[in-house]
């Protein structure tokens, strides 16, 4: 009898109780594949930590990590510590693995030793389910995205969440990184990149939905910092030097950036949900004008004298 599961599925949660059963379900419905369910809940302040415990005391496959808040790299790295399979698979707290992704993308693994890590295309849908669009790319597409060194150019997996690598692979080359609180999961993409093949599937398999207050819609300033330093840190490993200066750089930079934002790195304003509102808006005036036009009018009225809520609001009126 195999004594430790396939894989170890590993997912932080920050305040997630209205949609953490809805993402608990789609992996304890994952069939052909035994697996483990890490969750560190990262000091929420909501049910989520009671939910998880209710749903723990009916399934032995769900583990749980209650710790005080630390930020989601520190609580992956926590989640990662904590596997016993051979391979981990990333789990985002309120997205949802459809039917069949940990058995096929441990197929993938298991058959091809040459793949350190693989992903799977993901659909995106919006705060009422309306489906936005998908993200799709070939191995041949991830691999040479991530061997690039520019910010308008690295690709990365279709979203975090998409992605199943060694365990193995991920201790070999560090982790996660606590220096990197955001764009953490590129800083490992990389890295794994560099000592092993990365294989993307065509198929659909992972769902995000989007809301307002997520990480990319509250602290997109900070990424991109981030993700300079990132690729700033993969040519210096690339041309074998140290990586010791940059990173010691950022960690000043993220320090101002913190004390900037008054040491809460986390809050929303009104502006960024204007702006949320405004890009679903965008994506759907085409397929559904009459959606896209309600959501321009929720960017309007979370900040109301944001310009470019009222010019698509009077386009999508004038074209209609």
């Amino acid at each position: 009898m195999n004594t430790y599961p396939e894989v170890s599925v590993v997912m932080s949660v920050y305040n997630g109780a209205s949609h953490l059963a809805a993402t608990l379900d789609s992996i304890l419905s994952q069939e052909g594949v035994e697996f483990e369910f890490i969750v560190v809940n990262d000091g929420s302040k909501d049910n989520s930590g009671q939910i998880l415990n209710e749903y723990a005391q009916r399934d032995s496959r769900l583990r749980i990590i209650h710790q005080k808040n630390t930020g989601l790299t520190r609580a992956l790295v926590r989640g990662c510590d904590a596997a016993r399979a051979k391979f981990i698979a990333r789990q985002d707290a309120g997205d949802i693995s459809l039917p069949g992704r940990l058995a096929r993308q441990l197929v993938v693994l298991d058959t091809k030793p040459a793949v350190v890590m693989v992903s799977c295309a993901t659909r995106y849908v919006g705060p009422s389910d309306e489906e936005l669009f998908t993200v799709e790319r070939s191995s041949e597409e991830l691999e040479e995205g991530l061997r690039q060194l520019t910010i308008d150019k690295v690709r990365g997996p279709s979203c975090h969440g998409s992605v199943m690598f060694r365990r193995s692979t991920y201790l070999q080359v560090g982790g996660y990184r606590a220096d990197f609180p955001v764009a953490q999961d590129l800083d490992l993409w990389m890295r794994l990149s560099e000592v092993g093949r990365c294989f993307a599937m065509p198929d659909v398999l992972f769902q995000v939905d989007l809301a307002p207050g997520s990480i990319s819609a509250t602290r997109r300033n900070e990424q991109l910092r981030a993700t300079h330093s990132i690729l700033a840190c993969a040519a210096a490993r690339r041309a074998g030097k140290s990586e010791a200066e940059i990173l010691s750089r950022w960690q000043s930079e993220l320090a101002g950036l913190g004390a900037r934002s008054g040491g809460s790195l986390r809050r929303s304003t009104g502006r960024e949900h204007a702006r949320f509102y405004y890009f679903i808006a965008r994506t759907l005036r085409l397929k559904r004008p009459d959606r896209s036009r309600l959501y321009y009018w929720k960017s309007i009225r979370s900040w109301v004298l944001y310009p470019r809520a009222w010019a698509g609001l009077v386009q999508l009126m004038i074209s209609r």
